[in-house]
This record gives C-alpha cells, structure tokens and sequence, in this order.
C-alpha cells in the first residue's frame, strides 16, 4: 500500500440522492438507506487517474464481527450476486451497486479496494456503512406489491387507525406508528440481533435475513418478552402502577425508544393493539407491507377442539378455575404482511397473519405466524405457520354449560356464528373502516362454509338438544349506547311463540368484564317470575346506575348483560349474552393557523369531566409522527363534576406533510379518553421577490 498512498481521496455515499429515489429520505437524508434489487451510485475522489491495469474492487460486510463477508462482481452474474459497474474518468469515478433482490437485510459496511495487476490490495478506504432493505416497489423481491396506493399506506403511512370495542358497536383509536422517526430504524434492527436466533449463532441469523417469512416470524416472537429479551410485557389486569397501562401509549416509536434505552429491557406493559402496533411499525419500516387486523369476537381455543367453553354455576357465575384456558375476546389484534411463500405451494402467497400477542408456543417460541389468509379462508390447516390456531380464532364453536351442584355439566347454549365478526382494517383510501371478514372466511351458512368447515373437523350442526323442534320462547336484551357516568336500563324481552301463555323465571345478570373476558365483579342482579301471554312478548327493564358499575369497571368499561330463563314444558332453558360499551368523552384540540417545518405551533387542548365526581391525577399525553415526540403534561388539582380543563402544547413540525396529532387523557376515575386532530405542515422559502409556501 505505501507505494500509492492517498490516491483514493475521498468516497460519497450520495444519499441525499439515494434515499430520494429508495423512497428512505423520511428515516434519513445524511446516512445511505436502500432498498434491495434496486440500484445506488456512489461516487469515488482520486487524487489522479488510476496507474495502468489498475483496478477498484468493493467489499461488503455484515455483523459486529462481520460475521458474512461478500465481494462486490464487476460483471453482471446471475442476478443472485451484487455487482458494480463504473463510470467515468480522471479523478472522479461513479460506480454503481446492484444489489440481488434477495438481498440480506441489514447494516453492511463498505470498503473500497485499489487493487493492483497481480491482485494486491495497495489502498483501503473503509469505515463507511449503510443500510439495506427489504423493497415491495421492486418485482423480484418476494414482498413486491404491485398496487402504488397500497404501499403509500402498508409502508410509507405513519399513522394508522386501530378498531376496538364488540362486532356490534365498533370504535376506533388513532395509532403513531412513526416508522420514520428519529432512529426507529436502528432500534428495529436492534431488535432483530438480540433475538435467541442471533444471540445463538448470529452469522446463521444474519444469513437467514433474506427470508421475510423468517424475519417476520422472528418480530412476532421479539415484540413479546415471554421467552426473550423482547419489547413488551403484557399484563391483562391492573395494577399497572410499575409501568405504563396499555391504553395509555398513543404510538409505538416510546416504546421502542424505552426498550434501547433501559438496555433492551422489557417495556411494561400492552396488550393485543399494543402488539401488534409496534410489530407494524417495526415490519413497515425494514420494508415489508404490513397492515393491523381487528378480529371481533375472537376465539383462544388452547387444546385445538374449535370449541369455546364457558362453565357457569347455578347464579351464572363464571367458573374460571374449572373452565380451562379457552376464552373468547371482544376484539383482538394482529397484523398480515404481504409476501410471496416460497416456502409453500401455490396458492398461499399474499397476506400472512401474524399475531405478536403472547398467547400459545409456536415451535417452542411465543409467536404466531406467518399463516396464509388464503389457508384461513379454505381451512387447509396443516399449513405453516400455526393454521389451526388462527382458524380457530375466526370459527370456533361457544359453548355454555352450566355446572350444577351436583358436578354434572348442563349444555345451555351453543352458538356457531359469533365468534370472527367484522374483521376490520383501515382503508387504504382514507380514514375508515374496511371490512375484510370474506377473506378469512366465506358467508355464514353458505355450502363453501360448510365444505370448509368438514374439511377442518368443525360441527356444523347444534348438538344442543335431542329434539328437532323450535323452542317455543325467544329471549333477546337491547339497550342503547350509554355514557360511562350515566345511569341506564337494559331491555330483556321474552317472545312467546306458542299457543299457550308461559311461566317463566327470568334471572338477569350484569357484570364488570374486560375487553378479554376476564370476570371483574357483579355490577347487577335481578330474578323474577313473568307470565308471558301465547304470541306475545313481555319486557322487564334492569336498571344500571353508576354507583353500581363505577367500582367494578374495568379499564375497557364493558359491562357483560346474562338473560336466563327456565319454563316449565320446555326442553331446554335459554340463555343469551351481550356485552355493552360504556362510551367515553371525547378530547377536544384546535390549532389554529397555518403550520410550516421548523416553526413554533400551539395547539390548546380542552377537556370536560362528565362523571358526577371529581378526577383526581389528570394527564394529557400528546405525540404525533413529525411533530413532537410524546410528551406528557399532568393536571394540577381536582377536576370538579362538569368542569373544563384546557392545556396549551407549542412544538415545531420536524418534517412536512398531512400529520395527525394524537392526545390521551387519563385519570383516577376517567381513563384512556383520546382525541386526534390533523396538521397540515408546509415548507418554507423565500427569494428576492416573495415569499413562498409550499406543501408536499
């Protein structure tokens, strides 16, 4: 080397330029970040022309101990190999890198190479690195989505809308996923090397990263600490006075930032949204599509039967300690990637759920997925991965028994069309729901369902009784959307059909439940004797008060209604259940004005305490990808029944664009009351003559 010192003079990534045409530029403009199967120049100094013979060599390496190395061809090969080609003259050449589009992703450092005619190395520029990865706008790689307006959303959207609450009154939050904040990306990759695989063997891991379907299985066991040095603790109850409760967070990009900071401890706590909200963002930001799915109504079903059970003692008291581990949520969250399976036959590429969630062990890991839709939908269950599982989620059986004194178990009631109600995920053409339910599963009752169902060992028929006639009496409850705070009735009514008047006792039951079933405590109990007339019906009303509900209601605020009733001359007693959302205030923002980039905004905050007692402990969290990062403001004093806090946040927009600013308020009594609004930021410059705005 010391005959031609410094004749490499200088080397520029040119990533300004780079990360413009890898559609990067929103993580980062001075590093160079691109995507795989897509070409990137970067630019060689001189000091002169290179001696005769001559010639420039590039070395890629992987890892903290560059654990994979690869030598850059300077012919084009097979496609499956990186090569460079080299353009220019004097003391400035541009040299091109294609890269396979099945590239490792991953940060890779680069060395430059001046080799001589017998093949030494007689200069080394070397210290530089970037990042590569994965990229659906390019064909040959196995996450190519074809449709532009989805991949504004799967991938480039930072903010998205998670759908919660039952499959009959749905609500929504807004999510931050801020895959483009400040070194999001860096702590995505952070996650991915301190898996097991890789803290096994990390060249082996390194070497798999090609493979989306083993990345994207490896996020889904890290998002969860269960057997890791994952990102989040779940935790289903309270107390979480040691942590963070779920519905507080607002964004992903805190807690991924907590994570790394505490030294990748294990941030407390989240539950299934909060899940699978920082797997999205970790999956859209490594570059493969990803979207959140709400299932309504979904099944756990732990010992693989496609049945439910719920066993309930003679007062209609749930029986947990006895009734297994099966349970049935409200809503439950996962997220599909988009990728082609060519690890499996034809017909499963596309979407792949993926379930963050620690719930059951996936080849001995706490994961789930990924499992074709399409094998959901068609019920081939011995697909990879966990196909009977997510089958079940979306169609199994709920069973209710009632366990007697005796210890004999009464079926009651079996319903095979709840459970996977309305599966939901955010359009990609605006701010609204998108249902999805037909590509999980084909109509209700239909003969292709009932092929599936045959084909997946599900009953399609209820074994409920042994007699073929109707039931004689109908039992329905209805109720209005009540206001947590408030007091309210439901409505039991009790259809008779037959010819003769009936008898009937009529026990009704409403307790505290969470969004996973989990039995807080009896909000109300009514038993009574009605006298229902032959074809008539006959409503009895049970009253709800808060003072009822107000000490058992959990974070969720749903209350679970049970109407049973027993007849004589009837051969079975009926039970129906429905669970009722209590509805929350709203939080109300205004920013007034025009917002630029870098350029003070204040935005006024305001807040109505509905209850009729006072709020202790108030905080407002507010957070919004590009324009501030989450930052809390607490409340000083008591917030009186019907009084209005407002609070003023200033911030300064870090980049342009439709951003949406995101505020929780949480309390004592009053808890994960949110509100969002939109800002429109624009760039700012002037010339000589005017000055001008401009909004991308």
């Amino acid at each position: 080397m010391a005959n031609h010192k410094g004749l490499i003079s200088d080397v520029d990534l040119r990533s300004r330029e780079n990360n413009s045409a890898h559609r990067t530029r929103e993580i980062d403009q001075k590093r160079l970040i691109v995507r795989r199967g897509q070409p990137f120049s970067i630019t060689v100094q001189c000091n002169g022309s290179l001696p005769p013979k001559h010639h420039l060599d590039l070395v890629l390496h992987l890892g903290k101990r560059d654990e994979v190395e690869i030598k850059v061809q300077k012919v084009h090969g097979a496609g499956d190999k990186w090569w460079f080609n080299q353009q220019g003259a004097q003391d400035e050449m541009l040299l091109t890198l294609h890269s396979p589009a099945d590239a490792i992703i991953g940060q890779y450092s680069l060395a430059v190479l001046l080799m001589s005619p017998d093949g030494r190395v007689l200069e080394k520029k070397d210290k530089m690195s970037f990042h590569l990865l994965y990229n659906p706008w390019c064909k040959d790689d196995v996450v190519y989505l074809p449709d532009e307006t989805q991949l504004q959303e799967y991938i480039m959207n930072e903010e998205g809308i998670i759908y919660m609450g039952t499959w009959e009154y749905i609500k929504s939050i807004h999510w931050n996923y801020g895959q483009f904040e400040d070194y999001v990306m860096d702590i995505c990759f952070e996650v991915l090397n301190n898996s097991n695989d890789a803290l096994r063997d990390s060249q082996m891991d390194i070497e798999q990263r090609f493979d989306p379907v083993y990345v994207s299985r490896i996020i889904t066991a890290m998002v969860n600490s269960n057997d890791d040095r994952g990102v989040l603790t779940g935790r289903w109850t309270e107390p979480y006075s040691d942590g963070v409760a779920p519905y507080r967070w607002t964004g992903s990009a805190p807690i991924l930032r907590q994570w790394s900071k505490a030294g990748v401890r294990a941030v407390k706590y989240g539950q299934c949204w909060v899940f699978a909200a920082v797997a999205c963002t970790v999956l859209r930001c490594l570059g493969i599509p990803t979207r959140l799915i709400t299932n309504f109504s979904s099944a756990h079903d732990v010992d693989g039967n496609l049945s439910i059970d719920f066993l309930l003692d003679e007062n209609l008291q749930p029986l947990e300690s006895r009734g297994g581990r099966d349970s049935s949520w409200n809503f439950h969250c996962w997220v599909e990637s988009w990728m082609r399976r060519d690890d499996l036959p034809k017909g499963n590429d596309g979407w792949q759920v993926l379930d963050p969630t620690p719930q059951e062990l996936s080849d001995g890991v706490f994961c789930c997925g990924p499992c074709p839709v399409t094998a959901v939908r068609e019920g081939n269950l011995g697909v990879k991965y966990d196909a009977p599982f997510v089958f079940a989620e979306v169609n199994a059986d709920i069973i209710h028994w009632i366990v007697q004194r005796n210890g004999q178990r009464r079926k009651i009631r079996v319903d095979q069309t709840t459970v996977g109600r309305n599966i939901s995920t955010k359009s990609v053409y605006g701010d609204f729901r998108d249902d999805v339910t037909v590509q999980y599963k084909y109509p209700e009752g239909s003969k292709k369902e009932r092929e599936v169902y045959e084909k997946a060992g599900r009953r399609v028929t209820d074994v409920l009784s042994d007699s073929s006639e109707p039931g004689r009496l109908q039992l329905s409850i209805k109720h209005a959307k009540p206001v947590f705070g408030t007091d309210f009735d439901v409505i039991i009514e009790v259809k008779n059909e037959g010819d003769q008047d009936a008898h009937v006792q009529l026990t009704m039951l409403a307790t505290a439940v969470t969004y996973s079933s989990l039995y807080r405590g009896n909000c109300q109990k009514q038993t009574t004797t009605v006298m229902v007339p032959a074809h008539k019906a006959q409503q009895e009303v049970l009253r709800l008060r808060y003072d009822d509900y107000a000490q058992c209601v959990s974070d969720d605020h749903l209350i679970r209604v049970k109407a049973f009733v027993e007849a004589p001359g009837e051969n079975e007693p009926l039970l129906t259940v429905t669970d009722i959302p209590l509805s929350r205030p709203d939080v109300f923002i205004q920013v007034p004005g025009k917002a630029f980039v870098r350029e003070q905004v204040k935005a006024s905050i305001s807040f109505t305490n509905p209850l009729p007692v006072p709020l202790k402990g108030g905080v407002f969290t507010v957070e919004g990808a590009g324009l501030l990062s989450s930052t809390k403001i607490h409340v000083s004093g008591d917030i009186s029944p019907g009084q209005t806090v407002s609070i003023v946040v200033s911030f300064s927009p870090m980049r342009t664009g439709v951003r949406k600013l995101l505020v929780d308020f949480d309390s004592d009594r009053l808890k994960d009351v949110k509100g969002v609004t939109t800002v429109v930021v624009r760039k700012k410059y002037r010339n000589i003559f005017a000055e001008i705005t401009e909004f991308y």
